[in-house]
């Protein structure tokens, strides 16, 4: 993309950046009153059938994702005008969520700033490691990121992880503003839950919020995941990388059924988000539907986005996410170079599609 292309993009997505105080008020109500009353309805109903509060916890479950979002534009800034209500609001919805605010938002806007960059990965991301640096790693290395890649590790296990431990410590090198924001979070969250343990019942508290959170943490991960991890996705060394890339091939259009769509925030608009984050999320569509330079973008559905969870590998040769099986079927030997040739355009030919 041109300069003169980024520029008229720029001038094109600037009106969508604006929030309505009326429609962000309006999502908070139509966001929180249910997710509040789910909750307590599945409580209630833990006296009549666990099944019946499983059935009600996906839905409760929704609309936590959909808080999330929430707490996601807050922490661009996007949600409000005003800066002070979006930390206000982030801090509460951290709390609600899990997530202490001043740490996610730092981590988060790293992630904007290297998302698809090879060379600046680690912080806000998920662990992709390259055919080659996969070929090079230790048994060790191999055995971890297999690991970590298994769906059930991510999905399942992933969650309890990100909510109990890993954003419960500061970041090395985080500020005292950072630090103090994550003390007092990880305090306020500890009081609620202490409370509601008390006054509930920990076995009933447990068994509402944990399915809940696991159900919610589990989507959210997946949504993040599938985002991402596409496979003619956009991952380029530092030297060649382009913001514009990263946002708009590296980020995928992620096409959701309207319920779902809604319950998660127009998230699925990645592309748009990731190149303007100042967008609310309720102006995502709304920003897809009306620019054209946005809309020829990396597609998935809901059936296809399945496949994404046999891509293991970034394949720089083929510009392509591969699988484990596929590399050890196609990966390149260290024959000679015409025969290396030959084991790339195999490769380009037996990839999964």
């Amino acid at each position: 993309m041109t300069k003169q292309h980024f520029k008229e993009l720029r001038k094109q997505i600037a009106p969508y950046e604006k929030p309505d105080t009326s429609k962000s008020i309006w999502q908070l109500v139509n966001t929180l009153v249910p997710f509040f009353t789910l909750w307590f309805l599945a409580y209630q109903s833990l006296s009549i059938s666990y099944g019946l509060t499983l059935g009600i916890s996906v839905i409760a479950a929704g609309f936590l994702v959909r808080t999330f979002i929430i707490f996601h534009d807050c922490c661009h800034y996007a949600f409000f005008k005003s800066r002070k209500a979006n930390k206000i609001l982030g801090m509460i919805t951290g709390i609600i969520t899990l997530f202490p605010y001043s740490q996610w938002q730092h981590d988060h806007s790293v992630h904007h700033a290297t998302s698809s960059n090879l060379d600046k990965r680690g912080t806000g991301d998920i662990w992709v490691l390259t055919v080659d640096e996969y070929k090079a790693a230790s048994n060790w290395k191999k055995f971890c990121y297999r690991f970590y890649r298994n769906p059930f590790v991510m999905f399942i296990i992933g969650p309890i992880f990100v909510f109990l431990i890993q954003n419960r410590f500061n970041r090395k090198g985080a500020r005292l503003n950072e630090r103090l924001n994550t003390y007092v979070a990880n305090l306020l969250m500890v009081a609620l839950i202490g409370l509601l343990g008390w006054t509930l019942g920990w076995q009933s508290f447990l068994l509402v919020q944990g399915t809940i959170f696991l159900i919610s943490g589990a989507a959210g991960i997946w949504l993040f995941y599938v985002q991402h991890t596409f496979e003619d996705s956009y991952f380029e060394e530092d030297e060649n990388w382009e913001y514009v890339k990263a946002a708009v091939e590296g980020s995928s259009f992620y096409k959701l059924p309207k319920v779902l769509q809604w319950l998660t925030g127009n998230i699925g608009y990645h592309h748009v988000h990731h190149f303007s984050p100042r967008v609310p999320n309720y102006r995502l569509e709304e920003a897809h539907n009306h620019i054209s330079m946005l809309q020829n973008v990396p597609t998935v559905s809901l059936a296809t986005s399945l496949k994404s969870l046999r891509f293991r590998l970034w394949d720089e040769n083929i510009q392509n996410f591969i699988s484990f099986k596929d590399m050890n079927k196609y990966v390149k030997t260290e024959e000679s170079d015409s025969s290396s040739q030959v084991n790339v355009v195999e490769r380009k030919k037996h990839v999964v599609r």
